[in-house]
C-alpha cells in the first residue's frame, strides 16, 4: 500500500453516480495519454486485456468493475506475455491509477456468486478508475494531441526555413550578389550545429527563430541587389556575369603580378573581346592552378564552391587585404571570381609587393570590362606545366611521389590544346 493507490482507491470513489463511458473509446483515450500518465506499452496491452475480460461494452459506476482472471488467461490474452513482466506492468497500471487491486484474504482472485448466480462478492483488478477519471483522461489526450501538432508544425517550419535559406545562398552565388556568402554559410552551419538528433519542441522553435532571422537578412540583401539592377536591361546583366570573359594579358599575370604598371592600370589591353570562353571557370581547374589553397580548407580539402569561398575568407587577411579592397572585388567581379582572383594571389604571394594594392587594380580593370579570372587561371597553370620536369623522367617522379604518398599530376590534352592557343600565349 502507497498513499498513490490510496489517493486511486479515494478518486475512484468519488465518481458521480450513474457515470458511464464506453470502454474503448476510454482505453484509446489512455492510450493516447500514456506517457502523461506514466504507462507503457506492454502496461495498456494488459489494460486492454483487463478491460476484454469486462461483459459489457459501457463502464458503470454503479455497477460491478472487478475483473479476475488469472495469470494463465492473462498470458493468452497478452500474446503469451511471461508471468514475471506481467506482474512488473500490472504494478505500472496500479501505480498509474488506472486500476486497483481487490485481494482476496488468500491472495487469489475469483468471484463468489449467490443463489440466483449473480456475484456478490470479488476479488481482482478494479476498473472503476478508469470512469471516475474519464474527463482527466480526455484533457490530458487533448493536451497530448496538441502538442503534437505544435510539435510536426515547428518541424515543417523548420525544414522549409532550411531549404529557403540553402536556396537563397546558392542564388546569391550563382548572380553574383555582393557578400559574403562563404561566411553566410558558416553562420547557417554554426545554427544547424545546434540540431540534436531528436529534440524537444522548444529546442526547435528557438533554432527556428535564428534561422527564420538568417533568412530574412539574406533575402533583404537579394531583393536589394535586384532593385538596384535596371529591370529591361538583363541582357546587360548578362553580360555583368560574362565579364571575366573579357581578356586579361597573360604576360600581366604571369609575369608581373607585383608589376608597378599593372597596380597603376596602364598597361595595354589586348582587343580580342570575345576570344575568352563564355562558361565558368570549373572548380577542379581553379583548384589545380591555387593549390595552395587547400592548406587552409578546412580537412585540407575543397569539394564546393562554399568551401573555396570560405577558405579565400582566410586567406584575405592573411595576405593583408582590407575588408574595403574585398568589399569593392566582389561587388565588380561577384564573390566567386574575387575569391579566385584571391585565390591566385595566394598562389604567388611571394612575388607580390602589396596584395592590397593589386587586387584594387584588378578590380578598376574589372569595372571597366579588362579583367577575366580565365587569363590568370591558365596562367597558373602553365607556369606549373612548365615547372614540371622531362617527360623521360615522368614516370621515375611519379613513382617516388607515390612512395612518398605524395599527388602527381597529369595535364588533359584539352587543357593542353588550350594553353598553346595563341590569345594565351
Amino acid at each position: 500500500m502507497t498513499l498513490g493507490m490510496m489517493a486511486s482507491q479515494a478518486l475512484a470513489k468519488s465518481a458521480p453516480e450513474g457515470s458511464r463511458v464506453e470502454k474503448w473509446k476510454a482505453f484509446y483515450t489512455i492510450r493516447d495519454a500514456k506517457e502523461l500518465l506514466g504507462a507503457t506499452d506492454r502496461s495498456l496491452t494488459i489494460l486492454n486485456a483487463l478491460l476484454s475480460f469486462h461483459q459489457d461494452d459501457e463502464l458503470s459506476a454503479d455497477g460491478d468493475l472487478i475483473v479476475w482472471p488469472s495469470n494463465e488467461k492473462l498470458t493468452e490474452r497478452t500474446n503469451g506475455m511471461p508471468a514475471t513482466t506481467l506482474r512488473r506492468h500490472l504494478a505500472v497500471l496500479v501505480d498509474c491509477g488506472l486500476i486497483i487491486r481487490r485481494d482476496s484474504p488468500n491472495g487469489k482472485r475469483f468471484a463468489r456468486k449467490g443463489r440466483g448466480g449473480q456475484i456478490e462478492q470479488a476479488y481482482g483488478f478494479d476498473l472503476s478508475p478508469i470512469v471516475a477519471r474519464a474527463e482527466e483522461f480526455k484533457e490530458l489526450a487533448e493536451a497530448v494531441r496538441t502538442e503534437k501538432r505544435a510539435f510536426q508544425v515547428t518541424k515543417e517550419r523548420l525544414t522549409l526555413v532550411r531549404r529557403d535559406i540553402v536556396k537563397l545562398i546558392e542564388t546569391g552565388i550563382e548572380e553574383n550578389v555582393p557578400g559574403n556568402w562563404g561566411r553566410v554559410h558558416q553562420v547557417y552551419q554554426a545554427i544547424i550545429g545546434r540540431l540534436p538528433r531528436t529534440a524537444p519542441r522548444q529546442l526547435l522553435e528557438d533554432i527556428y527563430v535564428d534561422l527564420h532571422a538568417l533568412c530574412a537578412e539574406i533575402r533583404e540583401v537579394l531583393e536589394s541587389f535586384a532593385k538596384t539592377q535596371n529591370p529591361d536591361a538583363n541582357e546587360s546583366r548578362n553580360g555583368a556575369h560574362i565579364q571575366n570573359s573579357n581578356p586579361y594579358r597573360i604576360s600581366e599575370s604571369e609575369n608581373g603580378l607585383g608589376n608597378k604598371e599593372e597596380a597603376d592600370g596602364s598597361a595595354e589591353e589586348p582587343d580580342n573581346l570575345r576570344s575568352l570562353p563564355k562558361r565558368e571557370l570549373p572548380l577542379a581547374i581553379v583548384m589545380d592552378a591555387c593549390s595552395n589553397l587547400r592548406e587552409l580548407a578546412q580537412g585540407g580539402s575543397i569539394r564546393h564552391w562554399r568551401d573555396f569561398l570560405a577558405a579565400a575568407e582566410l586567406a584575405r587577411p592573411m595576405l593583408g587585404i582590407s575588408p574595403s579592397a574585398w568589399r569593392e572585388a566582389c561587388e565588380a567581379m561577384g564573390e566567386q571570381h574575387a575569391a579566385i582572383t584571391l585565390a591566385a594571389i595566394y598562389q604567388r604571394h611571394d612575388r607580390i609587393n602589396s596584395a592590397g594594392g593589386y587586387l584594387r587594380s584588378l578590380t578598376d580593370k574589372a569595372r571597366a570590362g579588362k579583367f577575366s579570372t580565365w587569363p590568370m587561371i591558365m596562367a597558373l597553370l602553365r607556369e606549373r606545366l612548365d615547372a614540371e620536369k622531362p617527360a623521360n623522367k615522368t614516370a621515375e617522379d611519379a613513382s617516388s611521389a607515390e612512395a612518398v604518398g605524395k599527388p602527381t599530376y597529369e595535364a588533359s590534352p584539352s587543357l593542353l590544346k588550350s594553353l598553346k592557343n595563341p590569345r594565351f600565349q
